[in-house]
């Protein structure tokens, strides 16, 4: 392989759907309110896609230095563990990827507030602690609720809040799909590698509850997330309307990925399965980010 398709391979670009969809509905839920700045828009998209990349080779270079990610995981090979990549050169390239996310961060918080440097440093830190430190709390079944409170939550009232300089509760509540699709991204990981997990120490949710009740957690999150979306305009939004259905188009696409999910244990289905619910939850909140927009 190539340096550039192991360094791709490292940055684990099925996942980054996961950073780009809240940066989406967070600035077009601004834009209904007559705000929209587009530096502020990129700077905030380039923050999420590093942070998440930053996140990917920090969990690489820990993983293997845990003994989480052996040669008979079902997933990808991780370039630590497999010795594609020197440890320190992934640590570095980690250290790179989360200063890129400090300096988009820098500028949204010269134009939007010192609100985000919050938010930022929380960020950079649960994407650190999920398996490094002492207490990696993606190794005691958390990782799920991290990923929607930053990857949801977080995500979409941050970008929200960059553009119009305050919270709204639509933002928060607009956030609960988006943060449910993205933990759906991380249940099918930890679905796959449930075996290799346990056999590691590692007690993802997925080895917490067993393969069938996370199976039935994947597809709770999945159409969970089409019934959340038009809550704001059932809850009387004065901004949002009947347009938030508009993501309904996409569940005849979510209904054969969650049957894969149920249904197969094999690596090559459950990998294909991450990629396809990492482009739903991208087609989820473009469609959703319409909807927000037509209102």
């Amino acid at each position: 392989m190539s340096p550039l398709h192991i360094w791709l391979m490292a940055a684990r670009p099925r996942t980054l759907p996961a950073a780009v969809a809240p940066v989406l509905v967070g600035t077009a839920l601004a834009a209904t309110e007559g705000t929209f700045r587009p530096l502020t828009f990129v700077a905030a998209m380039l923050g999420a896609v590093f942070i998440q990349i930053g996140t990917n080779l920090s969990n690489d270079y820990s993983d293997a230095r845990r003994g989480a990610d052996t040669e008979d995981r079902l997933g990808p090979v991780r370039v630590t563990a497999g010795g594609l990549v020197p440890p320190r050169q992934v640590l570095v390239a980690t250290y790179v990827a989360f200063g890129l996310a400090v300096l988009a961060g820098a500028y949204l918080i010269a134009t939007s507030g010192w609100e985000l440097l919050l938010i930022g440093v929380a960020s950079i830190l649960a994407g650190v602690l999920y398996t490094g430190g002492p207490r990696p709390y993606g190794y005691e079944g958390l990782g799920e609720v991290f990923v929607f409170l930053f990857f949801g939550v977080v995500a979409v009232s941050g970008s929200y809040f960059a553009q119009v300089e305050r919270f709204g509760w639509e933002a928060f509540v607009l956030a609960v799909p988006v943060g449910l699709l993205a933990s759906a991204i991380l249940v099918v990981n930890n679905v796959r590698d449930l075996e290799t997990d346990r056999r590691a120490g590692k007690r993802t949710l997925a080895v917490r509850l067993g393969r069938p009740r996370a199976r039935t957690l994947y597809a709770a999150m999945v159409y969970g997330a089409f019934a959340c979306a038009p809550i704001p305009w059932l809850a009387g939004s004065d901004e949002l309307s009947a347009w938030l259905l508009l993501p309904l188009p996409a569940l005849p696409l979510a209904v054969p990925v969650v049957r894969t999910v149920r249904r197969r244990t094999d690596g090559p289905s459950l990998n294909g399965a991450l990629g396809r619910t990492g482009m739903l939850q991208l087609m989820f909140c473009a469609l959703l980010s319409a909807g927000i927009l037509a209102s």
